[in-house]
């Protein structure tokens, strides 16, 4: 996939409305203040003063553009949304106190009592919570298909499908769906394709590029990298956007001002990133397969990965994380993970720093045991998020954790 992104014109500046990624994620949507600052600002206050009541009443009613409250303006937090938009190739992006919450603004921000959506049973788990729960209480109802089983999306689609919701690659298990084809699905239904890029962020896929309608981030991950904050962010067309906003801005799911500089700074760094930790995940993944005591592993990357060669059309490389089997069931994984010294066991993925889980008793542990049987994620599971260390160091933590079986 070609680098070169075209962003809409209102949001850089005239030298830089059609620049490479990398020129995108370091300058993308910062205008400089009268204080001709180099870096951008945090705007740490809660409200803006106005000039006139005249100009309070304008800004209230939508009449005069500018800053009112920073639980729906801020301009830090509006950096960072036009940062990300930019680089995901979308007109417009709404950015939320963390992906759960990004999902919850996309879902009741653009659905209403009857409506339908057609999910991937292959996504996190407070995802599957959210749906059949909560957005069951609100009379949206969800039915969940094979991610990668074409046909099982058009079979799943009813006449009140207004919404499809997949991840891809999937967490944990790095299943790649064909966006472009269930995009044609959604649409030939008159529904909506949103898109969790979590994974490989738009460093590695651009969505809606392929024809989704909607990406979501949880950009407490790779986005920011670091493992410092918490955030989200839904980005598309800036009609549906609206209404994203509309309930942000009503329901007050939105981002702080601080965690959005953090996520913007992350942004500079985002492709080095993504490229260096997907080297080491793709190089590990291939060692790992030759170990004894792993039954399988999980990467898009590999060659016998069953939607190998989809993801070299959809992707410019394979993400950073990867989950295997080891034989010898939950305990042998317990001991697997247990061994290790280095990478840090925590639910959390995207990190600078390694880290390593047990799905099944963490990040998909609220699931029933038939969903977690449906999904393929078995009590032997182990999931590895690769970091930027050295991989050689990284190689030799996990051959602990093989020696432990």
């Amino acid at each position: 996939m070609s680098d070169q992104i075209k962003a809409p014109k209102w949001r850089l500046d005239s030298d830089l409305r059609e620049t490479d990624f990398e020129t995108l994620a370091v300058r993308g949507g910062h205008y400089r203040t009268a204080e001709a600052e180099h870096g951008e600002p945090i705007f740490t206050t809660s409200s803006f003063v106005f000039e006139s009541a005249a100009q309070a009443a304008a800004r209230f009613g939508g009449d005069e553009e500018g800053n009112i409250y920073s639980r729906f303006t801020n301009p830090t937090v509006r950096v960072f949304e036009e940062r990300i938009a930019a680089l995901e190739g979308g007109e417009r992006a709404v950015a939320t106190s963390s992906g759960m919450a990004a999902i919850l603004s996309l879902g009741l921000g653009l659905l209403e009592q009857g409506d339908h959506v057609l999910c991937s049973y292959s996504v996190f788990g407070s995802t599957v919570s959210l749906l059949e729960k909560y957005f069951t209480r609100a009379g949206i109802t969800t039915s969940f298909v094979d991610p990668t089983d074409l046909e099982a999306w058009r079979q799943g689609m009813r006449p009140n499908t207004k919404l499809l919701f997949l991840e891809t690659p999937s967490n944990p298990l790095a299943e790649v769906a064909d966006i472009r084809a269930i995009a044609d699905v959604a649409h030939a239904g008159g529904a909506w394709l949103a898109v969790d890029n979590c994974f490989c962020t738009p460093a590695l896929q651009r969505p809606l590029a392929l024809g989704a309608d909607i990406v979501v981030h949880s950009a407490t991950k790779f986005l920011d990298g670091q493992g410092r904050c918490v955030g989200g962010v839904v980005v598309g067309p800036d009609a549906l956007m609206e209404e994203v906003y509309g309930f942000v801005r009503t329901g007050g799911t939105c981002l702080s001002p601080f965690n959005a500089w953090v996520f913007f700074k992350g942004l500079e760094t985002l492709k080095l990133r993504m490229d260096a930790q997907s080297r080491s995940a793709h190089a590990l993944a291939e060692w790992m397969q030759e170990q004894g005591g792993i039954s399988r592993v999980y990467y898009a990357g590999l060659a016998s990965h069953p939607q190998h060669e989809l993801a070299k059309t959809q992707q410019s490389a394979f993400g950073a994380v990867l989950a295997f089997e080891v034989e010898g069931g939950q305990a042998a994984a317990w001991r697997f993970i247990d061994a290790t010294r280095m990478v840090s066991i925590t639910g959390n993925l995207g990190d600078t720093r390694t880290t390593i889980t047990h799905p099944a008793t963490t990040t998909h542990g609220r699931l029933s045991p038939e969903a977690r049987a449906e999904a393929g994620i078995g009590d032997n599971l182990i999931r590895l998020s690769v970091g930027l260390e050295a991989q050689a160091d990284i190689q030799q933590d996990l051959a602990r954790g093989l020696q432990a079986l």
